[in-house]
């Protein structure tokens, strides 16, 4: 038996370099010799035309190498791809206008990054202000400044769907409700920012980019496009070390592309780190988001009916690959509950901010957080506990695989074991009583629940839903989630396996060491893991990268796969050496072994050995080497129908949260006392790993809850441009934290495994408004829940109850 293998505590493998300080991330990359060095001017308005560029001077100063503008740009790519029909322009650099605050405007590369600075002041732009507009709603009006007059509205996207009969349900519900909500726009803030090293090979008109760009490398496609060039001359190669990211550096893409066009002018190699304060303002986020709901009740707290009308804000441009935030959770719409009539729609919106993409969570976060608070206010409502609501809704065990209205297949879960192991490991009960206690002395004291579905590995296909049925047949269909694997045995029987889902700290490699190291029968630690991705040289499918929690579902399995692929050659190779059948065949402790006669076997290494050195020696059919690659997909990920019906993850996970918060009635702090959450991921195959990322998601979403938001003020000039302006939770901040778990295995998986990691990010804003809303008893519908916004709250409610005290209503 192999320790460590599939499903153990293994500490991760890539500590020791790490803590070592051996890690090797983009700064310390010099691939090439001569690189020179980029910085990058930009735009101090929100929305203006650019009248004139004048780099003359900058040009002129020593150790400047070349200068690029708008035009060379235009002249040297096309306008990036999107996923929807309207004609929205975007470049790599502002093109005779600028639209949001930080925008690229003009490039300088320099001998190094000084000079390279000093140049940007050289340089004379020439801007006529025009009028801007931040507020979502604001931008749909018809007389709303306009950003892109060949789109001819700031609307970029627009769909409605229908599943089920929502106007029958909401006329037969014995009560209905409906709220407006507000999410805000924040961010992942990674460890390390954006890197990008690029070289432009003139003989063979190619590029070869290092980036800790993590994917979807759907977008390599993308960037492919822009540069005009096939996708074998543009070769992406990521490091095997990437500083966090949870998304973020999927918006990178666009500086691929204008580095890669940097040195194509300059004629050099060039290198660009992006600085914090470039990286707030100007790299990506989450969607700001408005969401109108209404549900239909019955007095026995039964939900029937939802509609949805949700409204993204996605910045300056709409992006690849947004819509992705407004449709990634359309399978998923109606989270855990049994809820079978739906009603949405959606609109991605521009405004005079910087573009939105993936972060951790991406769309679940503004998804959760309205339905979770409409279940409490149902319970408030019917003057039920909210944990009955809950119970009363939730999807029976007996119901798996569960198809949602509007397409999802849920593929296992027993929602109802997971809550309750949550009311029960919270105390919840006591908690109730204690907060009466504690409100009779004064104390405002809340509890909050949250229950969700987490969505995990996606479907390539989910993105389409942003086209019509007409509009989706005129071109392929899309579907698949395929991920890509290779596992290799050297001469010397040394294994190693080399891995295309570009980790960012998740533990890739230790877990892929212990996939191989089980199925082969030998220790992880000989296992070497390859997890650098190189798109000339690496398997790997436009589906490939770090993002939708897709290693556990995908990654994992096609690891899985090719290690049962070189399994099944070893065992081929040793029937012929041991003269006993494959079946009757084990591997274990580094040799392949007689099942019933241990002592009777042959060393993985002598195969190896055979298989290199002696191939005449094999038996007949038998391919020379071990090196074997596996492509793995999932069944249910189908292209979207004509009905609109698509299953846009492969596996869905279940998350329930409980929370106690106090929260100060003189200063509006809030403080979390308590944080208690079950998961059900399926198969866990490192617990030690699971937990890990079951933190950092919590304390991303805690972030989202209490304290991040990237601001603007109503002219569109960007607030939070420094981590004194925008708030991260620190050490300080984190509430204890109690992690529990049940195992209701993927039948859609070979381990069983789903996705985890960005769970907390969805439950953990919508968990924390149900606390202070509990506490205060007022009404949360926006955040980050900060001590001003609290109090400010707290002071309207007293106003409110002053008010009838005089009129003697009390």
């Amino acid at each position: 038996m192999v320790d460590h293998g599939i499903g153990k505590p293994m500490y991760r493998l890539e500590d020791v370099r790490l803590l070592q300080g051996q890690g090797q991330f983009m700064d310390d990359l010099n691939p090439l010799p001569n690189i020179h060095h980029v910085a990058i001017l930009r735009s101090p308005y929100p929305h203006a035309r650019i009248k004139a560029i004048r780099t003359d001077k900058a040009a002129l100063v020593p150790g400047v190498k070349g200068v690029i503008t708008g035009s060379m740009v235009a002249s040297l790519s096309r306008p990036f791809p999107v996923g929807v029909t309207a004609p929205v322009k975007y470049y790599s650099l502002a093109v005779d206008k600028v639209r949001f605050v930080g925008e690229p405007v003009a490039v300088v590369v320099a001998k190094n990054r000084y000079i390279a600075e000093d140049a940007l002041e050289k340089i004379e732009v020439e801007y006529e202000p025009l009028p801007a507009v931040v507020d979502i709603e604001r931008a749909m009006e018809e007389d709303a400044p306009l950003l892109h007059e060949e789109v001819g509205s700031n609307i970029a996207n627009q769909r409605t769907f229908h599943y089920g009969d929502v106007e029958k349900a909401f006329q037969e519900a014995d009560y209905t409700i409906s709220h407006k909500f507000l999410f805000p726009k924040y961010s992942a803030t990674p460890m390390e920012t954006y890197g990008v090293i690029a070289n432009y090979e003139k003989s063979t008109n190619s590029y070869t980019v290092w980036a800790n760009f993590h994917g979807p490398f759907t977008l390599h496609s993308v960037m492919a496009a822009a540069l005009q060039v096939p996708g074998n001359k543009l070769r992406i190669i990521t490091p095997k070390d990437n500083g966090g990211s949870y998304g973020i550096k999927a918006g990178i893409y666009p500086y691929v592309v204008l580095m890669a066009i940097a040195s194509r002018v300059a004629g050099v190699p060039v290198k660009w780190i992006e600085d914090r304060q470039e990286h707030l303002a100007a790299s990506s986020s989450g969607t700001d988001r408005v969401t109108y709901i209404e549900a239909a009740f019955n007095k026995d707290g039964t939900v029937t009916a939802l509609k949805m009308k949700m409204i993204d804000n996605v910045g300056g441009y709409i992006r690849a690959p947004e819509p992705a935030c407004l449709y990634r959770n359309h399978s998923n719409a109606v989270g855990p509950y049994r809820i079978r009539n739906l009603y949405m729609e959606a609109y991605a919106v521009m405004t005079n901010k910087c573009p939105t993409g993936l972060i951790r969570g991406y769309g679940g976060q503004e998804h959760y957080f309205p339905i979770e608070r409409t279940m409490q206010m149902i319970a408030e409502k019917l003057g039920m506990d909210p944990a009955e609501v809950i119970r009363k809704n939730l999807i029976r065990a007996d119901e798996f695989p569960y198809k949602t209205p509007s397409g999802g297949i849920y593929d296992s879960g027993d929602y109802h074991k997971a809550f309750e192991l949550l009311l029960q490991v919270g105390k919840y009960h006591e908690l109730r009583e204690y907060q009466k206690k504690a409100k009779a002395d004064g104390k405002l004291f809340g509890i909050g629940l949250a229950c969700i579905v987490e969505p995990s590995g996606s479907n390539m296909g989910y993105i389409t839903m942003a086209l019509t049925p007409e509009e989706r047949a005129k071109s392929l269909p899309k579907s698949g989630c395929a991920e890509a694997a290779t596992v290799m045995i050297d001469p010397s029987g040394s294994i190693s396996v080399r891995i295309s889902t570009t980790p960012s700290g998740q533990g890739h490699e230790t877990v892929a060491a212990q996939i191989v190291g089980e199925v082969l029968g030998v220790n992880p630690r000989d296992v070497q893991v390859v997890a650098e991705l190189d798109t000339l040289t690496s398997p790997w499918s436009v589906a490939s990268g770090s993002y939708s929690s897709r290693f556990a579902p995908i990654g994992s399995s096609a690891i899985y796969q090719a290690a049962q692929k070189v399994r099944q050659k070893l065992l081929k190779i040793a029937s012929g050496i041991l003269s006993t059948s494959e079946e009757d065949l084990d591997l274990s402790q580094g040799k392949v072994v007689v099942k019933g006669n241990p002592e009777k076997s042959v060393s993985i290494k002598r195969l190896a050995g055979l298989s290199h050195w002696h191939p005449q020696g094999l038996s007949e059919g038998v391919e020379p080497g071990i090196f074997e690659t596996a492509y793995y997909t999932v069944h249910t990920a189908n292209p979207p129908d004509k009905n609109e019906f698509v299953n846009s993850s492969v596996t869905y996970g279940f998350v329930a949260d409980l929370v106690a918060v106090e929260v100060d009635p003189d200063t509006g702090e809030v403080k979390i006392l308590d944080y208690y959450t079950v998961h059900d991921a399926g198969k866990l195959l490192n617990p030690l790993i699971v937990d890990g990322q079951i933190y950092g998601g919590l304390v991303h979403g805690l972030g989202g809850a209490l304290y991040e938001e990237l601001s603007y003020d109503k002219n569109g000039q960007f607030l939070a441009g420094t981590f004194m302006d925008y708030l991260c939770p620190t050490a300080t901040e984190i509430p204890p934290i109690h992690i529990h778990h049940i195992e209701t295995p993927s039948p859609f998986t070979p381990l069983g495994a789903k996705g985890l990691g960005e769970g907390n990010c969805m439950s953990t804003p919508a968990a924390i408004a149900n606390a202070v809303a509990d506490a205060t008893d007022c009404i949360i519908d926006n955040l980050p829940l900060s001590p001003n916004r609290v109090w400010n709250l707290l002071q309207k409610k007293r106003q409110e109850q002053e008010k009838v005290y005089i009129r003697g209503d009390h």
